[in-house]
């Protein structure tokens, strides 16, 4: 099994995912929505939205797959975050990187893994967005742009997260609340 490596900006990398205040908070319907449609596109079991911490992936979204997080060192989305597009293995058995990974050997017996980088401004990748299914499979063209443009779909929502979350603490600061009355 190969291990993800690091990213060149993980530091960076890890301080915007923290920023984000997403990491061990409830599931939301916002991005439930997204892996119920991602594996309604690719005709998938699961799908999931993986957020890669420094030792860890944890799902804000997931359909199809009953735990919260896993290891780091056994994921495949701490792979995918290191591509520009797609990061997409037809079958698990067949490339040596994954063969013998607890997540193919055992439960959820992953064989095939398609993911797509989930990047925040700074052009950091925070997570993926990903579809498995428990055979192997190929993805066309088309297949891959879809999962690709729901990435690209998800990525605003991240972003309209955090242009909310802002504009609800400025409402709460009282001298900017006092400079805008003065304006």
């Amino acid at each position: 099994m190969l291990a993800p490596a690091l990213p060149d900006n993980e530091t960076a990398r890890l301080e915007a995912l923290r920023n984000l205040g997403l990491l061990d908070t409830q599931n939301e319907e916002r991005y439930s929505r997204y892996t119920r449609i991602a594996k309604m596109l690719i005709d998938v079991p699961i799908a999931t939205i993986s957020l890669i911490d420094a030792n860890r992936q944890w799902f804000k979204g997931a359909c199809g797959l009953d735990v919260a997080e896993t290891p780091r060192r056994v994921s495949f989305c701490g792979h995918a975050i290191l591509e520009q597009g797609v990061f997409y293995i037809p079958d698990t058995h067949a490339d040596p990187r994954f063969a013998d990974n607890p997540l193919v050997t055992s439960a959820p017996h992953i064989r095939f893994y398609a993911g797509c980088p989930i990047y925040v401004p700074g052009n950091l990748a925070v997570g993926t967005l990903c579809v498995i299914d428990r055979r192997p499979r190929q993805l066309d063209a088309e297949q891959l742009l879809r999962l690709r443009d729901l990435a690209d779909c998800l990525q605003r929502e991240l972003s309209l997260h955090v242009l909310l979350r802002d504009i609800e603490r400025f409402k709460g600061n009282p001298a900017l609340n006092a400079l805008l009355e003065d304006s």
